[in-house]
């Protein structure tokens, strides 16, 4: 709600299929390839070529719709989008039209005051890519001259639509978000929108408070990252809430997010479906989607987010804040499980402590993806051990791990080669203590007066002194004690 108006929000969200070649021929489906080397007389719409539907990408769209909780159409058919675009050499978009392969799903989202809500998932349904248009400058205004790259077109697509569920910017990355963290998952994408394969058109519209019927709604282009959108959204509702309240009207528009600028600019007035005349496509015949393929899919999905947080908080005792950052990525899983396993179950919340503060804060400063994990989970392992079994302490064990990172050694060998073993020999500490103390009058007439926080900034002068070795539970002992014997002696 924005000062009496209810921003309405639906996404459509286009995601690139994770298959070898792309769906109509046998090309291959890879990104940053030389320009036009990816192409064959069907992508390229030569006379006489026609399409044969690519079964892995079949086999990918119903498992992104059982992953999203969708109803399955059991008749694959495909129709003709018909428009015209420089990108898009057959004139026309193989896609679906009336019978989406998958519908009526949804994804549950929390917000961050702990409310959960469902964004329903109008359709999912199958089509190509375009090329890809390459402007001079980067920016097709200004550009003189404009190049097409066609090893784009034919890349298996799907679109997933959403139902006017969203009501702000904060609810459409958290769907956005999830919606990536599941597809990926899956293996049914790799959703790198930095490469296009995740792109997002956003349906925004306003109305008063209240208001049974929607706005007229704008769409939203060329919004390629999650911050982008959630940017766009808030802007775009702004910009229709000031021209309504001047006592314009929004006119049904498509329109592009330029980023660069915080502003969105017309492209054309909006069109409706029959504007594209759809029609079948003549060259596909329907294809039947057998209940064997479907339970075949539904057999290879692997435990997906939402299931993930309930078992680490139920077997592990993690909260949920925590147990989500963990199943952002599943990478991020399979290191906690792995490391689990090797440190055992009673280190479970140790371990989450380590990857969620200092192994991802490390790969937050270096730049690392959650493919390039710096630390094995046999390495965590190990110096959780040392630090169970005394051997270092926790200050140590910090400098350790960030030695780890930066090579492929184990806890133990660092700490050997760096002499880094924990200090528990009471009569070293006892000197050290019995020193400190005496030469440092001050604080020991604070300790006399009855301020024993005293203690501890003793015990820190031990542990500055020992380079973080001693053990901080001997020194605070010892530290006691010679704290004690100073005040008898006066």
């Amino acid at each position: 709600m924005t000062n009496g108006w209810e921003t309405v929000v639906g996404l459509e969200v286009h995601v690139e299929l994770a298959t070898e070649t792309k769906v109509w021929c046998g090309c291959k489906n890879e990104f940053g390839a030389e320009p036009n080397t990816n192409v064959c007389p069907v992508c390229l719409a030569l006379p006489g070529a026609l399409p044969v539907l690519n079964e892995r990408a079949l086999e990918l769209i119903i498992k992104a719709g059982l992953a999203l909780n969708c109803q399955i159409e059991r008749v694959a058919s495909f129709h003709r989008k018909n428009y015209f675009y420089p990108d898009l050499p057959t004139g026309y978009q193989i896609t679906q039209f009336d019978l989406p392969l998958c519908y009526d799903g949804y994804v549950e989202i929390t917000k961050a005051d702990g409310t959960s809500k469902r964004i329903r998932i109008e359709r999912i349904h199958l089509e190509n890519d375009a090329g890809k248009l390459l402007h001079a400058g980067d920016d097709v205004a200004a550009a003189h001259s404009s190049l097409v790259d066609f090893n784009r077109a034919g890349v298996p697509l799907i679109e997933i639509v959403t139902k006017p569920d969203i009501r702000s910017a904060e609810e459409a990355g958290l769907f956005l978000n999830k919606l990536r963290s599941i597809l990926k998952y899956t293996g049914v994408s790799d959703v790198k929108m930095e490469e296009g394969s995740l792109r997002c058109d956003i349906n925004i519209s306003v109305r008063p408070e209240g208001a049974a019927e929607y706005g007229t709604r704008c769409e939203l282009k060329n919004v390629n990252s999650v911050a982008h959108m959630m940017r766009a959204i808030e802007y775009e509702a702004a910009r229709q809430i000031d021209i309504i309240t001047a006592g314009g009207v929004v006119e049904q528009e498509t329109r592009s997010w330029r980023n660069d600028r915080g502003v969105s600019v017309l492209l054309r007035t909006k069109e409706d479906a029959e504007d594209y005349r759809y029609f079948p496509e003549p060259d596909l015949p329907p294809v039947a989607v057998a209940e064997e393929l479907v339970g075949k899919v539904r057999a290879s999905l692997p435990e997906l987010p939402d299931a993930v947080i309930e078992r680490l908080m139920g077997d592990y005792g993690l909260s949920r804040y925590d147990a989500s950052l963990i199943a952002t990525e599943r990478e991020y899983v399979t290191w906690f499980d792995e490391a689990v396993e090797l440190a055992g179950a009673e280190q479970a919340k140790a371990v989450a402590n380590w990857q969620l503060n200092e192994l991802f804060r490390i790969m937050n400063e270096r730049g690392f993806g959650p493919e390039q994990i710096p630390v094995t989970p046999n390495q965590l392992a190990g110096l959780l051990k040392l630090i169970q079994d005394g051997t270092i302490t926790g200050k140590i064990a910090k400098d350790v791990f960030e030695k780890m990172v930066d090579s492929d050694l184990d806890a133990a060998t660092i700490v050997k080669r760096e002499g880094l073993t924990q200090v528990s020999d009471e009569d070293s500490l006892r000197e050290i203590a019995r020193r400190l103390v005496a030469e440092n009058p001050g604080p020991v007439q604070q300790w006399i007066d009855g301020k024993e926080t005293v203690a501890q900034w003793f015990m820190g002068q031990v542990m500055k002194e020992t380079r973080g070795r001693a053990n901080p539970q001997v020194a605070l002992k010892l530290v006691i004690e010679a704290l004690n014997e100073h005040t008898a002696e006066r």
